[in-house]
Protein backbone atom coordinates (compact mmCIF):
# COMPACT_ATOMS: atom_id res chain seq x y z
CA UNK A 1 0.00 0.00 0.00
CA UNK A 2 1.00 3.00 -0.89
CA UNK A 3 -0.96 5.56 1.39
CA UNK A 4 1.40 7.53 2.95
CA UNK A 5 2.66 8.52 -0.61
CA UNK A 6 -0.52 9.36 -1.47
CA UNK A 7 -1.41 11.85 1.28
CA UNK A 8 1.08 13.19 0.89
CA UNK A 9 0.20 14.06 -3.06
CA UNK A 10 -3.06 14.88 -1.57
CA UNK A 11 -1.97 17.65 0.09
CA UNK A 12 0.77 19.07 -2.18
CA UNK A 13 -2.34 19.46 -4.71
CA UNK A 14 -4.08 20.85 -2.24
CA UNK A 15 -2.06 23.79 -1.44
CA UNK A 16 -1.00 23.98 -5.35
CA UNK A 17 -4.64 24.62 -6.25
CA UNK A 18 -4.93 27.51 -4.66
CA UNK A 19 -5.20 30.72 -6.45
CA UNK A 20 -5.12 34.53 -5.59
CA UNK A 21 -8.62 35.50 -4.41
CA UNK A 22 -9.72 39.04 -5.48
CA UNK A 23 -9.94 41.30 -2.08
CA UNK A 24 -13.44 42.09 -1.08
CA UNK A 25 -15.07 43.16 2.09
CA UNK A 26 -16.59 40.30 4.00
CA UNK A 27 -18.91 39.82 7.15
CA UNK A 28 -16.52 38.71 9.83
CA UNK A 29 -17.93 35.17 11.60
CA UNK A 30 -17.43 34.53 15.03
CA UNK A 31 -15.25 31.87 15.76
CA UNK A 32 -14.51 28.60 17.43
CA UNK A 33 -13.91 25.21 17.64
CA UNK A 34 -17.14 24.54 16.16
CA UNK A 35 -17.19 27.20 13.58
CA UNK A 36 -18.54 25.53 10.40
CA UNK A 37 -16.07 26.70 7.40
CA UNK A 38 -17.33 24.11 4.95
CA UNK A 39 -19.71 21.29 4.63
CA UNK A 40 -19.20 18.11 2.09
CA UNK A 41 -22.49 16.96 1.17
CA UNK A 42 -23.97 16.42 4.79
CA UNK A 43 -20.74 17.08 7.01
CA UNK A 44 -19.27 19.70 8.61
CA UNK A 45 -15.74 20.61 8.43
CA UNK A 46 -14.97 23.23 11.33
CA UNK A 47 -12.33 25.57 12.55
CA UNK A 48 -11.10 23.03 15.09
CA UNK A 49 -10.43 20.14 12.72
CA UNK A 50 -8.51 23.78 10.51
CA UNK A 51 -6.31 24.16 13.61
CA UNK A 52 -5.77 20.84 14.02
CA UNK A 53 -4.20 20.20 10.41
CA UNK A 54 -2.49 23.14 10.31
CA UNK A 55 -0.61 22.07 13.63
CA UNK A 56 0.65 18.78 11.77
CA UNK A 57 1.99 20.49 8.95
CA UNK A 58 5.58 20.03 8.31
CA UNK A 59 7.67 23.76 8.24
CA UNK A 60 7.65 24.69 4.48
CA UNK A 61 4.12 25.07 5.22
CA UNK A 62 4.03 27.10 8.27
CA UNK A 63 5.76 29.74 6.14
CA UNK A 64 2.78 30.62 3.80
CA UNK A 65 0.45 33.35 4.51
CA UNK A 66 -2.56 33.07 6.70
CA UNK A 67 -4.94 32.97 3.35
CA UNK A 68 -2.82 30.87 1.69
CA UNK A 69 -2.70 28.26 4.79
CA UNK A 70 -6.03 28.23 5.48
CA UNK A 71 -7.55 27.96 1.60
CA UNK A 72 -4.76 24.71 1.17
CA UNK A 73 -6.00 23.31 4.17
CA UNK A 74 -9.29 23.68 3.50
CA UNK A 75 -8.94 22.46 0.13
CA UNK A 76 -7.24 19.15 1.60
CA UNK A 77 -9.84 18.43 4.18
CA UNK A 78 -12.59 18.68 1.71
CA UNK A 79 -11.19 16.82 -1.09
CA UNK A 80 -10.16 14.14 1.75
CA UNK A 81 -13.59 14.07 3.40
CA UNK A 82 -14.82 13.25 -0.32
CA UNK A 83 -12.70 10.52 -0.89
CA UNK A 84 -13.64 9.10 2.40
CA UNK A 85 -17.71 9.65 1.83
CA UNK A 86 -16.69 7.69 -1.54
CA UNK A 87 -15.14 4.85 0.03
CA UNK A 88 -18.62 3.34 1.76
CA UNK A 89 -17.64 0.70 4.12
CA UNK A 90 -13.89 0.24 5.22
CA UNK A 91 -12.41 -3.03 4.31
CA UNK A 92 -10.59 -4.83 7.40
CA UNK A 93 -7.09 -3.85 6.66
CA UNK A 94 -8.17 -0.18 6.39
CA UNK A 95 -10.31 -0.62 9.51
CA UNK A 96 -7.20 -1.69 11.09
CA UNK A 97 -5.38 0.75 10.88
CA UNK A 98 -7.20 3.21 11.25
CA UNK A 99 -7.41 1.44 14.82
CA UNK A 100 -3.66 1.63 14.84
CA UNK A 101 -3.01 5.32 13.62
CA UNK A 102 -5.64 6.50 16.64
CA UNK A 103 -4.26 4.94 19.09
CA UNK A 104 -0.66 6.04 18.02
CA UNK A 105 -1.77 9.46 17.64
CA UNK A 106 -3.53 9.64 21.44
CA UNK A 107 -0.36 7.79 22.54
CA UNK A 108 1.94 10.49 21.50
CA UNK A 109 -0.49 13.09 22.49
CA UNK A 110 -0.06 11.67 26.22
CA UNK A 111 3.89 11.42 26.08
CA UNK A 112 4.17 14.75 24.96
CA UNK A 113 1.94 16.08 27.84
CA UNK A 114 4.37 13.97 30.31
CA UNK A 115 7.45 15.22 28.80
CA UNK A 116 6.34 18.73 28.65
CA UNK A 117 5.12 18.91 32.10
CA UNK A 118 8.24 17.07 33.43
CA UNK A 119 10.17 20.16 32.62
CA UNK A 120 10.12 22.92 35.76
CA UNK A 121 12.95 25.14 37.04
CA UNK A 122 12.55 22.85 40.17
CA UNK A 123 13.44 19.98 38.15
CA UNK A 124 15.91 21.14 35.96
CA UNK A 125 17.72 22.61 38.97
CA UNK A 126 17.91 18.91 40.92
CA UNK A 127 18.93 17.14 37.72
CA UNK A 128 21.77 19.84 37.30
CA UNK A 129 23.05 19.95 41.26
CA UNK A 130 22.70 16.06 41.16
CA UNK A 131 24.61 15.55 37.71
CA UNK A 132 27.57 17.70 39.28
CA UNK A 133 27.26 16.96 43.14
CA UNK A 134 30.68 14.57 42.29
CA UNK A 135 32.32 16.99 39.88
CA UNK A 136 36.14 17.15 40.66
CA UNK A 137 38.26 19.71 37.97
CA UNK A 138 40.60 18.10 35.66
CA UNK A 139 42.51 19.11 32.84
CA UNK A 140 41.26 19.35 29.62
CA UNK A 141 43.57 19.70 26.16
CA UNK A 142 43.28 21.42 23.30
CA UNK A 143 45.09 19.47 20.47
CA UNK A 144 45.59 18.43 16.94
CA UNK A 145 47.55 15.84 14.99
CA UNK A 146 48.15 14.79 11.56
CA UNK A 147 47.28 11.35 10.60
CA UNK A 148 49.19 9.09 8.35
CA UNK A 149 49.68 5.24 7.62
CA UNK A 150 52.96 4.68 8.04
CA UNK A 151 56.17 5.72 10.35
CA UNK A 152 58.28 6.74 7.86
CA UNK A 153 55.45 9.31 6.34
CA UNK A 154 54.83 10.24 10.03
CA UNK A 155 58.79 11.00 10.59
CA UNK A 156 58.81 13.39 7.41
CA UNK A 157 56.06 15.33 8.35
CA UNK A 158 57.92 15.87 12.15
CA UNK A 159 60.96 17.04 9.70
CA UNK A 160 58.46 19.48 7.63
CA UNK A 161 57.38 21.25 10.53
CA UNK A 162 61.05 21.75 12.44
CA UNK A 163 61.70 23.47 9.26
CA UNK A 164 59.15 26.02 9.73
CA UNK A 165 55.54 23.84 7.73
CA UNK A 166 52.26 24.99 8.53
CA UNK A 167 50.90 22.57 10.79
CA UNK A 168 47.05 23.37 9.77
CA UNK A 169 48.21 23.35 6.28
CA UNK A 170 50.02 20.35 6.41
CA UNK A 171 46.88 18.21 8.18
CA UNK A 172 44.81 19.65 5.33
CA UNK A 173 47.28 18.39 3.42
CA UNK A 174 48.74 14.90 4.35
CA UNK A 175 46.17 14.06 7.09
CA UNK A 176 43.69 10.95 6.37
CA UNK A 177 42.32 11.64 9.76
CA UNK A 178 38.23 13.29 9.60
CA UNK A 179 39.94 16.31 11.37
CA UNK A 180 42.43 17.15 7.97
CA UNK A 181 40.19 19.75 6.62
CA UNK A 182 39.67 21.54 9.91
CA UNK A 183 43.69 21.87 9.95
CA UNK A 184 43.58 19.09 12.35
CA UNK A 185 41.99 20.54 15.00
CA UNK A 186 40.30 18.03 17.46
CA UNK A 187 38.59 20.69 20.04
CA UNK A 188 39.25 19.98 23.54
CA UNK A 189 39.01 16.96 25.54
CA UNK A 190 39.58 15.40 28.72
CA UNK A 191 41.09 12.24 29.93
CA UNK A 192 39.45 9.02 28.63
CA UNK A 193 38.31 10.65 25.68
CA UNK A 194 41.53 9.38 23.46
CA UNK A 195 42.92 6.13 22.93
CA UNK A 196 45.37 5.32 25.28
CA UNK A 197 48.57 5.64 23.26
CA UNK A 198 47.74 9.14 21.76
CA UNK A 199 46.28 10.59 25.60
CA UNK A 200 49.72 9.39 27.04
CA UNK A 201 51.47 11.54 24.67
CA UNK A 202 49.34 14.44 25.14
CA UNK A 203 49.76 14.71 28.53
CA UNK A 204 53.27 14.65 28.81
CA UNK A 205 53.48 17.29 26.18
CA UNK A 206 53.92 21.00 26.70
CA UNK A 207 51.88 23.91 25.58
CA UNK A 208 52.48 24.70 21.77
CA UNK A 209 55.05 21.19 21.76
CA UNK A 210 54.97 18.59 18.29
CA UNK A 211 55.06 15.23 19.26
CA UNK A 212 57.33 12.45 17.34
CA UNK A 213 55.52 9.82 16.16
CA UNK A 214 52.29 8.20 18.02
CA UNK A 215 51.12 4.98 16.97
CA UNK A 216 47.11 3.97 17.47
CA UNK A 217 45.24 1.19 16.15
CA UNK A 218 44.51 4.26 12.99
CA UNK A 219 47.75 4.74 12.20
CA UNK A 220 50.68 7.32 13.14
CA UNK A 221 49.92 10.60 14.39
CA UNK A 222 52.03 13.76 14.47
CA UNK A 223 50.24 15.68 17.83
CA UNK A 224 50.25 19.53 18.42
CA UNK A 225 49.42 20.23 21.91
CA UNK A 226 47.80 24.00 21.65
CA UNK A 227 46.80 24.56 24.84
CA UNK A 228 45.15 23.21 28.32
CA UNK A 229 42.85 24.44 31.06
CA UNK A 230 41.10 23.32 34.35
CA UNK A 231 38.01 22.01 33.31
CA UNK A 232 34.89 23.68 35.27
CA UNK A 233 30.86 22.78 35.86
CA UNK A 234 29.22 24.24 32.77
CA UNK A 235 26.40 26.71 33.89
CA UNK A 236 22.87 25.11 34.36
CA UNK A 237 21.95 27.16 30.45
CA UNK A 238 24.84 24.94 28.97
CA UNK A 239 23.48 22.00 29.60
CA UNK A 240 19.56 23.10 29.58
CA UNK A 241 18.99 20.60 26.90
CA UNK A 242 20.77 17.53 27.79
CA UNK A 243 19.37 17.87 31.50
CA UNK A 244 15.69 17.98 30.03
CA UNK A 245 16.14 15.36 27.60
CA UNK A 246 17.15 12.90 30.62
CA UNK A 247 14.12 14.49 32.40
CA UNK A 248 12.06 13.78 29.58
CA UNK A 249 13.16 10.09 29.60
CA UNK A 250 12.69 9.20 32.49
CA UNK A 251 9.40 10.81 33.25
CA UNK A 252 8.21 8.74 30.11
CA UNK A 253 9.62 5.66 31.60
CA UNK A 254 8.41 6.10 35.35
CA UNK A 255 4.75 6.78 33.70
CA UNK A 256 4.59 3.05 31.41
CA UNK A 257 5.79 1.64 33.97
CA UNK A 258 3.04 2.97 36.54
CA UNK A 259 0.63 2.17 33.83
CA UNK A 260 1.83 -1.31 33.24
CA UNK A 261 1.57 -1.31 37.47
CA UNK A 262 -1.65 -0.84 37.63
CA UNK A 263 -3.10 -2.09 34.29
CA UNK A 264 -3.87 -5.77 33.68
CA UNK A 265 -1.93 -6.82 30.24
CA UNK A 266 -2.41 -10.37 29.06
CA UNK A 267 0.14 -11.50 26.13
CA UNK A 268 -1.12 -14.51 24.70
CA UNK A 269 1.17 -16.91 24.29
CA UNK A 270 1.40 -19.76 20.76
CA UNK A 271 1.15 -17.12 18.37
CA UNK A 272 3.30 -17.74 15.06
CA UNK A 273 5.13 -14.59 14.81
CA UNK A 274 5.10 -15.41 10.98
CA UNK A 275 1.03 -15.14 10.87
CA UNK A 276 1.76 -11.36 10.79
CA UNK A 277 2.93 -12.05 7.15
CA UNK A 278 0.23 -13.22 6.24
CA UNK A 279 -1.67 -10.43 3.72
CA UNK A 280 -4.97 -12.97 3.23
CA UNK A 281 -6.00 -12.68 6.38
CA UNK A 282 -7.13 -9.06 6.20
CA UNK A 283 -9.63 -7.93 3.27
CA UNK A 284 -7.81 -4.83 0.88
Amino acid sequence: MTYRLTTAALVSAAFMAITPALAQEETPVDTSPDTVVAKVNDTEITLGHIIAARRSLPPQYQSLSDEQLYDGIVNQIVQQELLRQSLGEPTDALRYQLENEERMVIAGHMLENVAYEAITDEALQEAYDAKFADFEPGREYHAAHILVETEDEAKEIVTELEGGADFAELAREKSTGPSGPNGGDLGWFGLGMMVAPFEEAVVDMEEGAVSEPVQTQFGWHVIKLMETRMAEVPPLEEVRDELAAEIQDAAIREKMETLEAEGTVERVEGIDPAAMRNDELLND
